[in-house]
């Protein structure tokens, strides 16, 4: 899960299948460190389809918006973030095993949220930017 305001990504799975559960494991995971948003947006992938992605995200009073078919401009901030992980990191590297795979790439999510700065968010870091918005949000709620 990403916010996208700004780009700092809440929760990941690095999986090898497209089943459900991963999906699930990284909303509960976002949840549980961030709280319930008011909207999970998604596309129309199948494991964001399913009945147990959706009851999961309805069981906590969130609305649940998907994106439009073909409509790749309504997730480009994801898009963008995966480029952005496939070019300077997995394309660079031959991973061993697919643990490996999974603690570099968790790795090189952890400094993108901490230590990359992003030029959208004022040459901040994505969880700088994120933390900044959450007291506004609140006073604003």
């Amino acid at each position: 899960m990403i916010d996208v305001a700004s780009r700092c990504v809440l929760a990941h799975r690095i999986a090898t299948t497209l089943e459900t559960c991963h999906a699930v494991e990284a909303l509960e995971l976002a949840f549980a460190r961030y709280g319930t948003p008011e909207i999970v947006n998604t596309d129309q992938g199948s494991q964001f389809t399913a009945e147990v992605f959706i009851d999961a995200v309805l069981a906590r009073r969130s609305s649940m918006s998907m994106d439009g078919r073909g409509a790749w401009r309504d997730n480009v901030f994801v898009e963008r973030l995966w480029r952005t992980i496939k070019y300077e990191e997995i394309y660079l590297k031959a991973y061993d095993s697919v643990a490996e795979a999974r603690q570099c790439i968790g790795r090189f999510i952890d400094w993108y949220n901490h230590g990359r700065p992003h030029s959208s968010v004022e040459s901040r870091p994505p969880m700088a930017a994120y933390q900044a918005l959450l007291p506004a949000a609140k006073l604003a709620a």
